[in-house]
């Protein structure tokens, strides 16, 4: 049976790649009906942030990728686990005690060289590394990249696999976790690829069967190099504040590294597992195309029920909205908008008067402007207006839109005004015919 795992650090947002790894081993777990396992990486409790693991757990959930098992490393390191490990190593003379003084907490047993001073010291205390065997080769087959990935031995460094507090490293936890959690297949970022012939030496000398392993690609930024993780839009809770629904989100980065035989684009979480082939992942590097998120945001608002989106828009409405008129609002603008946070931008006149640019004004605004209020106020025809006064169409409609809704964009202008009321069109058009 494939069991999978995604392990993610509690040290501040999720990113985008972090979902990606999420879903695409659930994916590959779930299409076998295998499972999928949650494992929260925090044994570097001085990075922790508060409230992380909770919203780790929020995310999946809100994605639809519920876990078949849930560990945490912190209580499996107060429970021994890796220091018997690590000792394990040290007996069989794969490890040894270095007690070096760390630069900083993070160098613990740090030294410049590959080959610590300490591995011949027989010390007893201190922190534990691997002992990197010389003059031999580590590899593995990646089946992400489809290809033999091998490094010598004495380009890797004696690595620190268990700290003087008794809480491993990643390159210790990382092994014994999916050891005793028997995962099958491991994918991971790019970026993780220079620890792997220190894993691989240490699943040898631990005398454990390797996982397969996959490393994807990174995701670039449309502006250059690998996208960074410090920017808001970039974090999973970053583009669903900015009104991106989690379906559109899911779907965008399915294809951010992976590709269908058959070129769809559309896919629910569960059409993405029925399809999931591991011979789709692409080898090169995928854009981060906001335009392309912004066209399956639009797709997912389509597809949704008035008292659906209803809903979604709760947390961009304003304050104290009537929802009577939300209601009324939505038919208007559900074809017209890319993001839900657009509803502001595009509906959000209705409820709160906005600042009008009188630049924005064209040059006979004050006349198109009385016509139209006077029109208004005796439930007349604008259209008729226009023609009786042979005014541009165009110019008409802009004037008396700037005028309501302080922006040259908003839903169909009569459809607005009769939303918005008689009473307060008038009032705000007042402001610009007196």
């Amino acid at each position: 049976m494939i069991r999978t795992r995604f392990a993610p650090s509690p040290t501040g947002a999720l990113h985008i790649g972090g979902l990606r790894t999420a879903l695409y081993s659930f994916a590959l777990a779930k299409h076998d009906k295998g499972e999928f396992i949650l494992r929260i990486e925090d044994t570097d409790i001085k990075r922790e942030v508060e409230g992380s693991k909770e919203r780790i757990k929020e995310i999946l959930k809100l994605f639809g990728m519920d876990w078949d098992g849930y560990f945490v490393q912190s209580d499996r390191a107060r429970e021994g686990i890796y220091k018997k490990a690590a000792e394990a190593l040290v007996e069989a003379g794969h490890a040894f005690y270095c007690d070096c003084k760390p630069r900083n907490a993070k160098e613990e047993g740090y030294s410049k060289e590959l080959r610590d001073p300490c591995r011949d010291a027989k010390k007893k205390e201190g922190a534990i590394k691997l002992m990197v065997p010389d003059g031999e080769h580590v590899g593995f087959r990646d089946f992400v990249l489809d290809k033999e990935v091998t490094w010598e031995t004495s380009t890797v460094a004696d690595t620190t696999l268990l700290k003087s507090d008794g809480f491993p490293t990643y390159h210790l936890a990382v092994v014994v976790d999916d050891h005793d959690m028997d995962i099958t297949h491991v994918l991971r970022g790019h970026d993780w690829m220079p620890s792997t012939p220190v894993h691989l030496l240490v699943y040898k000398c631990l005398g454990y069967e390797k996982p397969e392993i996959g490393h994807l690609t990174d995701i670039l930024d449309p502006e250059g190099g690998k996208l960074s993780k410090r920017k808001g839009s970039t974090s999973v809770d970053g583009l669903l504040k900015e009104g991106y629904l989690p379906e559109a989100v899911l779907n965008f980065i399915m294809l951010l590294g992976w590709a269908p035989k058959d070129n769809r684009e559309l896919f629910s979480l569960e059409e993405f597992v029925k399809a999931f082939d591991h011979k789709g992942f692409q080898k090169s590097n995928p854009v981060f195309n906001k335009e392309k998120l912004d066209w399956f945001n639009g797709e997912y608002i389509r597809q949704k029920s008035d008292p659906e989106l209803l809903e979604a828009f709760k947390p961009f409405i304003p304050e104290g909205a009537d929802a009577e008129k939300v209601k009324k609002v939505i038919p208007l603008i559900k074809d017209r908008i890319k993001t839900l946070a657009d509803f502001k931008t595009m509906a959000g006149f209705l409820f709160e008067v906005k600042t009008v640019d009188p630049t924005q004004f064209g040059e006979n605004h004050k006349i198109h402007l009385q016509k139209a209020a006077q029109a208004i106020a005796g439930s007349s025809d604008l259209m008729k207006v226009v023609e009786e006064n042979k005014f541009k169409t165009g110019d008409f409609f802009m004037d008396l839109r700037i005028a309501i809704a302080g922006s040259r964009v908003t839903p169909p202008i009569t459809d607005s005004i009769a939303i918005l009321g008689k009473e307060e069109t008038l009032a705000r058009l007042k402001k610009f015919t007196d």
